[in-house]
């Protein structure tokens, strides 16, 4: 780095902070030059002709991101992304600076009472004594008010160009507003300010930071051998997913960090696992994880790949300067530590450090004595007499460390190469006990198609053919893409030997938007299948499971739940609707209907009620089981659905599932599944496109300068046919009239019989005031929020697989398939969902609108084609 003729040599170190003072530097006029010459790293390596993970592995020599050097996921980044790669910022202080708080939270009394604990460095630069005064605010928004607790303590740094530890007392609180996990509770933040006034100067430096009271603690489960996390005492069933970082060209921004981590949240996640071959996120990454409630776990960059594995082998001894890579990897642990959100540090993905640099970790990063586990300890008040260090002078002391990702409590626990697998698998695999041994998995992933609009933007022409279909001698389909998707790495729908053509189980794909519609059928079944069998198991073999992986860092086809342009797969929302807190499922081995309770409450006083629907609009079985309770953390088996069984099963139909309270109808969850006899397929679903299904559509529009807020109201207005055939019970109570509706959330309800018309007449007085209240706000456009149309048909039966999509007002539609008129992203509140008749649904859209445009809502369906639009 060059400023103003003056030389100063940067260190080496990816994962490390860097400040030079440059106050004898500067000109004073504002006329400053600055040049920075970059070098590649040490050990760029070179790409084999066949590929491989992380190419010749030459790129785990140095400390650095070693998915540059290409993987089957992504391919190489050619100049291994050389250069300034993070912020760089000028900062102004006084003669003494605060550097690298550390904060932690102690609880007793069963969280009652709280102790904040505060140490942190401050670093005279002045060739004289500093007479400094230290305060800390700590304050959150209750109820609209302000609570401040404020500490205020005077020290004199006795020598010039020195550095002193200081630790505050500890601040007391009573029962502090608790910062959970998504799906469990709030994620309340507190904010601490640290500020140091010098006499004769004033304030010398500030320092903030948002702060969660939480406690984490993790264990290996005797019982499943699967590591369980335990957050302020509660256990919590781990599903979520592994991120690589938010793009391969380092092009990070807080908007696309927020835009992630809320679509990890919108899909019911709890834990994302950043992966040792990428990086250490920016602190705007854990700071929405913060906000929105997602645990992180973290790899140090170390990957078996690339660091003992692969052919030829790798070398096992990591990077050449283990001196570098510890003080990378301490200089993180001060950075992130105080993120509410980070849960686990892990020494390495599938390996472990070298012996030296792990051993270092294990004593970095060991618990202080009052976050051991309980189950440990025998006599806990006698082990923490033994060592009373204020715990926030450690440089973690609050987190575990794992050596390895395949090591204690993670797949087999002993290192052995047992996560997985990558591919594409039958739905009903998933809910078999043969499926996965072991109680944690840390990597299982699939395939992750995205919609045709992604193919036709990120692509040439010669990219939107879709692949070849080769069928074998044995019967299976091969499916063999065009060269430009090989290069993005597109994972088939199809292994062949074990797994029948996933797509072509609803027919031959004719063109680039039937192929991606089919996979996107595909994926919704996938991911939600793949759930919903580790729910089946919840606690009694499994303690969680992250999927590999949710996104990609460039515009790949394999493995993710949106794609790089953010635009949602379907299997995005299979996961959103599996992973939902309670949840009622259809185990596909055994075919009983569950009901999975994740939360720490008892579900009582509920029922389900099972409709199944054929192609005719005929529902040939409808029953609602009697009063069902469900303990907290339990999944509960409730009865088997015999429909496939009945001598006049259908071939292909459609099941409903919804778990409802008796007391108020309210619907706690709602299940849509497409499903066909054993031995047949969806190929009938073809015809099906044809039906034209009455669909009644209400828009309102809230606007506030570029945010665009609409709920889309859906309606099927075919009405309910049931077969003289069909097995009806009802128990306890009585569903309603035909006219049922859900909405988002737990907050749907279902309208009851006999006052379904008053019922209907509040909530429209209701919306009536709230959209008087909205436009004297002025939140939206007066008289032009509110629209309405009714889509004309004369079948009876589901509306399938209907989407959103929200566009620019040009071009026209005809011109759509050349030119990308999404706007992206767009957060939905479902999507991929279906109707059945009499059915209603709620459907929350937000997005930002780009400057001068004119957005559009377009609806989509399997039978739907009239790509009903709404003009914003």
């Amino acid at each position: 780095m060059y400023l103003n003729g003056h030389k100063e040599v940067l260190p080496k170190g990816m994962f490390r902070r860097h400040t030079i003072d440059i106050t004898g530097i500067l000109h004073p006029d504002g006329n400053n030059l600055l040049a920075v010459l970059v070098h590649p790293p040490d050990h760029p390596g070179a790409i084999p002709p066949q590929g491989g993970q992380g190419g010749d592995h030459e790129i785990g020599k140095d400390v650095a991101a070693q998915y540059v050097e290409g993987w089957d996921w992504v391919c190489p980044i050619r100049d291994r992304n050389t250069g300034i790669w993070d912020e760089v910022s000028v900062s102004i202080t006084g003669p003494v600076n605060i550097t690298d708080p550390h904060l932690v939270s102690t609880f007793h009394d069963d969280f009652k009472r709280s102790y904040l604990h505060c140490t942190f460095q401050l670093e005279n630069k002045s060739s004289s004594v500093a007479d400094c005064a230290v305060k800390i605010q700590v304050s959150t928004e209750v109820e609209g008010t302000i609570c401040l607790v404020e500490h205020l303590q005077s020290y004199a740094i006795a020598a010039p160009h020195s550095v002193l530890e200081y630790t505050i007392p500890p601040l007391f609180f009573y029962k502090p507003n608790l910062w959970w996990p998504n799906g469990m509770g709030k994620q309340s933040l507190y904010n601490v300010e640290i500020s140091v006034d010098v006499k004769g100067f004033g304030e010398s430096d500030y320092w903030s930071h948002y702060f969660g009271f939480r406690k984490i603690e993790s264990t290996v489960d005797e019982s499943t051998g699967g590591r369980i996390f335990e957050v302020n005492g509660e256990p919590i069933f781990i599903r979520g997913g592994n991120w690589i970082l938010s793009d391969g060209l380092l092009r990070l921004t807080k908007k696309r960090y927020m835009t992630d981590i809320k679509f990890h949240a919108d899909m019911n996640f709890n834990m994302i696992r950043c992966w040792g071959g990428g990086l250490a996120e920016r602190p705007d990454f854990y700071h929405f994880c913060d906000v929105y409630g997602l645990l992180v776990w973290q790899d140090f960059w170390i990957t078996g790949d690339v660091d003992g594995r692969g052919i030829p082998v790798s070398n096992p001894d990591g990077p050449l300067d283990h001196d570098l890579f510890l003080l990378c990897a301490r200089d993180t642990v001060k950075l992130l530590r105080n993120h509410a959100s980070l849960a686990l540090w892990v020494g390495g993905n599938e390996q472990v450090p070298p012996v030296d640099i792990n051993s270092a970790l294990m004593n970095d990063l060991k618990l202080h004595p009052l976050f051991v586990s309980c189950q440990k300890i025998k006599d806990q008040e006698k082990y923490l007499s033994q060592e009373s260090t204020d715990p926030s002078k450690y440089l973690d002391g609050t987190r575990v460390y794992v050596q390895g990702s395949l090591w204690d409590g993670f797949a087999n626990g002993k290192g052995d190469f047992t996560d997985g697998p990558y591919e594409i698998q039958y739905p009903e695999s998933f809910f078999k006990d043969s499926f996965y041994k072991y109680g944690f998995n840390p990597e299982v992933g699939s395939v992750g198609l995205p919609v045709a609009a992604t193919i036709r933007a990120t692509m040439p022409p010669a990219g939107w053919s879709i692949p070849i279909f080769k069928k074998r001698i044995d019967g299976y389909i091969e499916e063999v893409p065009n060269t430009i998707w090989d290069y993005h790495k597109y994972i088939p729908y199809s292994n062949p030997g074990k797994v029948h053509d996933q797509i072509e189980l609803f027919g031959h794909p004719k063109d680039l938007d039937d192929f991606c519609e089919k996979a996107q059928l595909g994926n919704y079944v996938q991911y939600r299948a793949l759930l919903e069998g580790w729910n089946s198991f919840m606690w009694t073999k499994f303690t969680g499971v992250l999927i590999w992986k949710t996104q990609n860092p460039w515009t790949g086809l394999r493995g993710q739940l949106y794609d790089h342009l953010h635009d949602q797969t379907a299997g995005f929302y299979g996961c959103r609707c599996a992973a939902e807190p309670v949840h009622v499922q259809l185990n596909l081995a055994s075919y009983f209907v569950e009901v999975v309770n994740t939360t720490a409450d008892e579900l009582a006083d509920m029922a389900v009620e099972i409709s199944v629907w054929d192609l005719d609009g005929v529902s040939p079985y409808y029953e609602v089981t009697e009063k069902i309770v469900v303990p907290p953390k339990k999944v509960k088996q409730i009865i088997e659905m015999k429909y496939p069984q009945m001598k006049d099963a259908k071939p292909v139909y459609f099941l409903l599932l919804k778990l409802f309270r008796l007391s108020d109808n309210k619907i706690l969850s709602r299940n849509f599944y497409w499903l066909h006899l054993p031995g047949k397929d969806y190929k009938l679903l073809e015809q099906y496109r044809k039906k034209k299904i009455p669909l009644r559509i209400e828009s309102e529009i809230t606007v506030s300068g570029s945010i665009h807020k609409v709920r889309m109201t859906i309606e099927n207005k075919s009405k309910k046919s049931i077969a003289e055939s069909t097995r009806f019970v009802r128990r306890y109570m009585d569903i309603g009239d035909g006219n049922g509706s859900y909405g988002t959330g737990n907050e749907a309800t279902q309208g009851r019989q006999g006052d379904g018309g008053l019922w209907r007449k509040i909530q429209s007085a209701l919306g009536g005031l709230w959209r008087k209240i909205q436009c004297g706000l002025g939140l939206s456009r007066p008289g032009d929020n509110l629209r309405k149309v009714e889509v004309s048909g004369t079948d009876s039966g589901v509306a399938f697989f209907l989407h959103f999509s929200v566009h620019t007002s040009e071009p026209s539609t005809a011109e759509e398939k050349c030119i990308d008129t999404r706007i992206l992203p767009v957060h939905y509140s479902d999507n991929y969902f279906s109707l059945t008749p009499g059915e209603k649904i709620d459907i929350d859209i937000s997005f930002e609108a780009p400057q001068g445009s004119t957005p559009r809502v377009v609806l989509r369906g399997w039978n739907h084609h009239p790509n009903h639009t709404v003009v914003i």
